[in-house]
């Protein structure tokens, strides 16, 4: 009975993962004309990533001060439109210096 029902999950796991993924081929198989419909899925990765990302940001140390302190480097750098990697670094450095006077 158990081996049934952990088939029937996978298979309902499977239907779950691929229906997702196959749905926008079978409803979209012309090309998208519109410049609006473009534009706007063009955002959505970013968007759907920012939504995911953003709210750990505060919650990843454990003083909510030199998470703030980190963010705000972070955007600062990023404004001025330093790498990944010195972005990164900065919010890295700032939290821990924060850190070390909170």
């Amino acid at each position: 009975m158990r081996l049934e029902k952990a088939f029937l999950a996978v298979v309902i796991m499977a239907l779950v993962t691929y229906i997702p993924r196959a749905l926008p081929i079978i409803v979209f198989r012309k090309e998208i004309k519109s410049n609006y419909i473009k534009s706007f899925l063009r955002y959505v990765p970013y968007a759907v990533l920012g939504a995911l990302t953003f709210p750990d940001i505060f919650y990843s140390t454990g003083n909510l001060i030199s998470a703030i302190c980190g963010t705000l480097v972070a955007l600062w750098l990023s404004y001025r439109e330093k790498s990944l990697v010195v972005v990164a670094l900065g919010a890295i450095i700032t939290v821990y210096v924060t850190g070390l006077f909170l």
